[in-house]
């Protein structure tokens, strides 16, 4: 066991709940305690320690921890030399990547990064702000932000580059995007150096591979239902599957049961064409985890 044993990152702040979540669904029991850097979990080959996101690319580079859950964009900013393991499209409000955006005030006359030349930026990602303004020729000032980034246009600075997923707080706060610099989304990343030693390696894919069937379960619920069999195709036709439906026989040789998951937004057209079609029985239950 202490061989397999990882410490793994999760990000405190904006993405910890819905990690938490995530976790929870993949059959893993979190409990925060008074040390709210050491969360407990139930499983005695995971050491979770709670860190800010933008800080654990750079820890797991350098072996502090053996992985980690964070954006991609902070990966690029830390310019961290990691094992990309695996890819989860969640976020604090949504299960969509985060775009990072130029914004600036909705009466500037900034209609394009060229228009930036000399002006002043404010964001928290320095390193991916000027890789990106050296790649469109233009020169301007920027300047790392400690935070409150959309309250500084006018006055604190022309322009900046902030983190959205609705946008819907860069209006509140009377600004427009003009370029989505990139989009991010979490991954899990590895060190180097744990990921060479099988035992870890092993691990970590245990817990992407459960992190991943919950994700894939996310949007769906599975389907029970009893169908005459001489109505089968009929309802077949309409039915989706991840592959094809389970098709079980049933004590009456003219019965059969039908087993199947499908997309949760369609659930309230299929049933009534079920049983419009002759299907009985029909339940509906929830999925904590698809594993392919």
């Amino acid at each position: 066991m202490a061989k397999r044993k990882i410490r793994l990152g999760l990000p405190k702040g904006s993405l910890e709940g819905a990690t938490f979540k995530l976790f929870e669904k993949a059959g893993f029991k979190i409990r925060k305690t008074s040390r709210s850097y050491f969360p407990e979990i139930d499983d005695e080959e995971i050491e979770p320690l709670m860190m800010r996101a933008q800080e654990i690319a750079r820890y797991v580079e350098q072996g502090v921890l053996d992985a980690g859950l964070t954006g991609y964009d902070w990966v690029l900013e830390n310019n961290a030399k990691v094992v990309d393991v695996a890819d989860f499209i969640y976020s604090k409000e949504s299960m969509r990547p985060v775009k990072w955006v130029l914004a600036v005030p909705e009466d500037s006359k900034i209609k394009s990064v060229k228009d930036l030349e000399g002006k002043r930026i404010a964001t928290e990602v320095v390193n991916i702000t000027t890789k990106y303004l050296k790649k469109n020729g233009v020169k301007a000032d920027v300047e790392f932000s400690w935070g409150a980034t959309e309250a500084k246009p006018p006055d604190l600075a022309d322009a900046i580059v902030e983190v959205t997923e609705t946008g819907n707080s860069l209006r509140a706060n009377k600004l427009r995007i003009v370029e989505v610099i990139m989009e991010s989304n979490t991954k899990l990343i590895a060190n180097k150096v744990s990921w060479a030693d099988n035992e870890k390696r092993e691990k970590i894919n245990e817990v992407v591979m459960l992190l991943k069937g919950a994700l894939a379960a996310e949007d769906k619920v599975g389907l029970k239902m009893n169908a005459p069999r001489e109505k089968l195709k009929s309802i077949l036709d309409i039915l989706p599957a991840l592959n094809k439906p389970t098709i079980s026989s049933l004590s009456d040789e003219d019965w059969v049961a039908v087993e199947t998951i499908v997309p949760e937004k369609k659930v309230k057209e299929l049933i009534p064409a079920l049983k419009k079609r002759g299907a009985e029985g029909i339940i509906e239950y929830s999925l904590n985890k698809i594993i392919p």
